[in-house]
């Protein structure tokens, strides 16, 4: 396996900084692999509680919402990486969530489905050669790496699981 190197500005979006600085390392699959970590832990200890505040997502809805990211920016980062000349959409999340039913469904089972995205992008984040790593395109109105998208999974992984922790007091 070839380490990614850490993104440096540029290879990412400008307002995800404070995001990325609380990610160690200088691997993106290390750190997804913490992250993974982390993210079960919690969820595993999560009681089934409503929004913190009117508005705001469930338990449920934020791992809903993490799976998603996680797809569409190992999409992304798989779109960079084989060279995707055109510019690549963002989406409105907020929509993808009051879509999604994922307040139906068993904290187990997706629980078992985050386990699966991540390790499918995993899988494909080992097998990045260097060149491809370093690879640029235009996600969402900016350039970004292929290691700045994948690094991008854990920032906002790691954004949410202070929230979830600090508001919902798990």
């Amino acid at each position: 396996m070839i380490r990614s190197g850490r993104p440096q500005r540029g290879e990412y979006a400008d307002d995800a900084q404070s995001d990325f600085d609380f990610v160690s390392g200088d691997d993106a699959v290390e750190a997804l692999e913490r992250s993974r970590d982390d993210t079960v832990a919690l969820f595993q200890s999560a009681p089934d509680a409503k929004p913190y505040a009117p508005g705001k997502w469930t338990i449920k809805e934020v791992l809903g919402h993490l799976i998603d990211d996680e797809r569409i920016f190992a999409y992304r980062a798989l779109c960079v990486a084989r060279s995707e000349p055109r510019e690549l959409p963002g989406f409105d999340e907020k929509l993808y969530v009051a879509a999604a039913g994922f307040e139906q469904r068993p904290l187990a089972e997706l629980i078992a489905e985050y386990k699966s995205v991540r390790a499918s992008t995993i899988a494909f984040c080992s097998a990045l050669t260097q060149e491809q790593w370093m690879r640029r395109g235009i996600v969402n109105g900016y350039e970004a790496s292929v290691r700045g998208v994948a690094f991008h999974i854990a920032a906002h992984e790691q954004h949410h699981l202070r929230i979830v922790r600090e508001r919902y007091r798990i």
